[in-house]
């Protein structure tokens, strides 16, 4: 390939081979509509009705039709007929019934076997509605009237969802067709057109809101005369999409998506961190009318339809409306021991006849429930809507009710409890959820397994609702990152205090329980029945330093600050310095530790340092380094520690966009002050080396070599070159391809210089999963 010019062999081998389109010219040319000019006859039809005919000149497209998202009776509903019009006279009548053009039928493609639900991964869900994943494509047929023709036809589609779809809320969707379709934006493009029947395959972005969506086709002709509507029978459920890699609820990994969506059986844990007991529970959620029920929750939630399309809002909203504590939701607690008007809580095995009775009764809470279920309900609810979930156990789980972020005991002068005080609890167990969304309404690192519990405890904002909290956060103690973040934290690492009164009514700590809570935290294995400890990912190890940081850290910012000895002083500082523009991929990144002493005494600190993946929705894959390091620094000392990451440890972990967080911890042993922070960086990616060849004259053809290597382990997906050089040449795609993990690819590019003097020729690499990668090389171009 080197030297030689790429030439695509036909336009069905682009893509295939590393090869390039060869330059190509489109001109587009948009003419403007004569708004002024109408027909005879639209014109007398405008005058005599102007109620259903109106000039179609606004742009503006907002308050739509309410939408009544109502049960389809079994009879195929017919086409909205059409008013009756006046008959247009002599010719224009003729022309008119030419090209009008209706829609006499959709099909939505929606068999379970069918290629949408099969692509959708939507084919375990009962019977044949129409249930799609956000950011990708689906096709709809279309029967008409007569065969479609671009040049005499117009047609888009509508999708409105809520009580009041509006376009700016993007709860009213108007799907335009296209030529090409492009990620991240709602098109039509026709794939078959055969006689009177055509194909449309439908996109969507991986921020659509979720839910019920009504469909209308509308069509015209190209001078927007002889408009016809039809409203499809059917409705189409869209849902969020853990295989789509821009959903913020995308998960890489196909057998934890197996497991924490799919699954639709799986096991709770209870009993006492010495007999964990554990039991069969049916999630179900692929079960006839469940999906049904989860939309129905949604919808009685009151919630805008806008909000739908974050997960953490529509989370949040769950955890509040699968308890019935104020808000009339799904499940009743009961604590009480007494259940004769209701169903024991340990009586369900199964989400499945809860949800159901809830939504044949028109939202009637059921009763009875206890933790267990109440996270069983939102797995099963979480998992259908497409965000993967799972139900966890925490054994001596705290409950603190003073955000204090410890279990607080108080006792009198003579030692005895003094009950009227003792509020807080340690339960032997408490069962909630994680659920993986990417949080970028947080600092980065904090994506991922997000904590959310349904069960009524305590009330966040005025409602009974915990979460989504970052399992991240809580682990290293950033209790101020939302949502309810200290309340979970407690749950699981909260120190138990002792207080005795004193004779002043004052109280004095006497004495702390530091591995009282948080014990084998559980959830069911991927693809097994086992259980698997999970603990880690929750806490540091129970009485290192770095669990003793994150405890001490949360309670700063609880109601009892000064539960821990402040430092002495806080003299000594650490930060993260890069040279340059920082560590190149590819090669060992290297970055410096600046640990500066301000203070005229000595001071030791031990550095605990993590390197961990990052995906850019702030998501961390894992660990790949960890490593302890001891300071020792003389008076007023600054010290450089060089770290090093080898190419070797990190080469076969990078994910796209190649970003790492270093984060550190420590603690100065003679003051005790905490050392942390964190620093993002990424690994530069190559440039595109551009080599010119041959002499540089006006008029004269020369070459450039354009040299790219894959710096992933992983394949790029649909390279494309973008090459462009004022006075060289004009700019141009170059489709490449696919191109293997590690492999280089090299592209001759041939053309003639149109101007003398300093030129540029500059290259740059279009792809998904890398970018700004680019590259120039200057030229100087003689005369003739």
């Amino acid at each position: 390939m080197p030297g030689e010019r790429l030439t695509v062999r036909s336009t069905s081998d682009v893509g295939r081979f590393p090869g390039a389109a060869p330059p190509t010219r489109v001109e587009l040319s948009i003419q403007k509509e004569d708004k002024e000019h109408e027909g005879g006859c639209r014109s007398w039809f405008r005058k005599m009705c102007p109620c259903c005919c109106k000039r179609q000149n606004s742009a503006t497209y907002d308050v739509t039709d309410k939408v009544e998202l109502v049960k389809i009776p079994t009879p195929a509903s017919t086409p909205t007929p059409e008013p009756t019009k006046p008959k247009p006279e002599n010719g224009e009548a003729k022309e008119m019934e030419e090209i009008k053009l209706f829609v006499h039928s959709v099909d939505l493609l929606s068999s379970k076997k069918g290629q949408n639900r099969q692509e959708h991964h939507t084919d375990l869900y009962h019977g044949d509605k129409m249930i799609l994943r956000r950011g990708q494509t689906f096709q709809i047929e279309l029967e008409l009237s007569r065969p479609f023709s671009s040049e005499t036809h117009k047609m888009h589609l509508d999708l409105k969802t809520g009580t009041l779809p509006m376009v700016s809320k993007g709860t009213h969707v108007i799907i335009p067709l296209v030529d090409h379709l492009e990620d991240e934006r709602w098109e039509a493009k026709i794939v078959e057109n055969t006689g009177n029947k055509i194909k449309l395959s439908v996109n969507s972005p991986a921020s659509a809101v979720i839910g019920l969506y009504g469909l209308t086709v509308t069509t015209s002709s190209t001078k927007g005369e002889a408009t016809t509507t039809y409203n499809s029978s059917k409705n189409i459920i869209m849902l969020f999409n853990p295989w789509c890699e821009e959903d913020t609820v995308f998960m890489d990994n196909e057998e934890e998506r197996k497991e924490y969506v799919l699954n639709d059986i799986g096991r709770l844990y209870y009993g006492t961190e010495k007999q964990i007991g554990a039991r069969t529970w049916n999630f179900g959620q692929f079960h006839e009318g469940i999906l049904e029920a989860c939309l129905f929750i949604l919808e009685k939630s009151d919630m805008p339809a806008s909000g739908r399309g974050d997960p953490v809002n529509v989370v949040r909203v769950l955890s509040a409306m699968i308890n019935a504590q104020d808000d009339l939701g799904v499940l009743v607690g009961n604590w009480s021991g007494e259940y004769s008007d209701g169903v024991s809580p340990a009586a369900w095995s199964s989400s499945v006849e809860i949800l159901k009775k809830y939504h044949s009764t028109d939202g009637t809470p059921v009763s009875y429930g206890q933790c267990w279920v109440f996270s069983g309900i939102t797995t099963t609810v979480l998992r259908c809507l497409g965000i993967p979930a799972r139900s966890i156990t925490n054994f001596q789980s705290a409950h603190d009710t003073d955000v204090s972020l410890t279990t607080d005991v108080y006792l009198d002068e003579d030692m005895e409890p003094i009950d009227y005080l003792n509020s807080d609890s340690v339960w032997n167990f408490h069962v909630w959820n994680d659920c993986w969304i990417a949080r970028p309404d947080l600092p980065p690192g904090h994506g991922g397994w997000q904590a959310v519990d349904s069960t009524p405890q305590e009330t966040s904002q005025g409602t009974f609702r915990c979460g989504p909290a970052s399992v991240n956060a809580i682990r290293s103690g950033q209790v101020y990152l939302k949502h309810d973040t200290p309340f979970v934290f407690a749950e699981v690492n909260s120190d138990k205090i002792y207080w005795q009164r004193n004779v002043d009514s004052t109280f004095s700590q006497i004495y702390s329980e530091k591995k009282a809570v948080g014990h084998c935290i559980s959830t069911k294995a991927v693809g097994s029945d086992e259980r698997a400890d999970i603990t880690h990912l929750y806490k540091h190890h129970e009485g290192s330093e770095e669990e003793r940081i994150a405890v001490e850290t949360a309670s700063r910012y609880g109601s009892k600050p000064d539960v821990y000895s402040s430092p002495i002083s806080e003299d000594v500082s650490v930060e993260v310095k890069m040279e340059g523009e920082g560590p190149k991929m590819g090669a060992d990144a290297k970055l410096k530790i600046l640990v500066k002493n301000q203070s005229s005494q000595p001071r030791k600190t031990t550095l605990h340092s993590q390197v961990a993946v990052m995906y850019y929705t702030g998501v961390l894959k894992g660990a790949i380094k960890k490593e302890q390091m001891s300071v020792e620094l003389s008076p007023h000392e600054e010290k450089i520690i060089e770290y090093v990451l080898p190419y070797q440890q990190y080469q076969s972990q990078l994910v796209d966009q190649a970003a790492l967080m270093l984060t550190l911890s420590g603690r100065v042993t003679e003051t005790q002050q905490v050392l942390a922070n964190q620093t993002t960086f990424r690994l530069r990616t190559p440039d595109l080396t551009i080599t010119p060849l041959g002499d540089a004259v006006v008029g004269k053809e020369m070459a450039a070599k354009i040299t790219f290597t894959n710096p992933l382990p992983r394949m790029l997906k649909g390279v494309i070159f973008r090459v462009e050089g004022l006075g060289l040449q004009k700019g141009h795609e170059v489709v490449v391809g696919d191109v293997g993990g590690l492999s280089t690819v090299t592209l001759t590019e041939h053309f003639i210089p149109t101007q003398p003097g300093p030129r540029k020729l500059v290259a740059s690499l279009d792809c998904k999963q890398l970018t700004q990668v680019h590259g120039v090389a200057d030229i100087i171009v003689h005369e003739h």
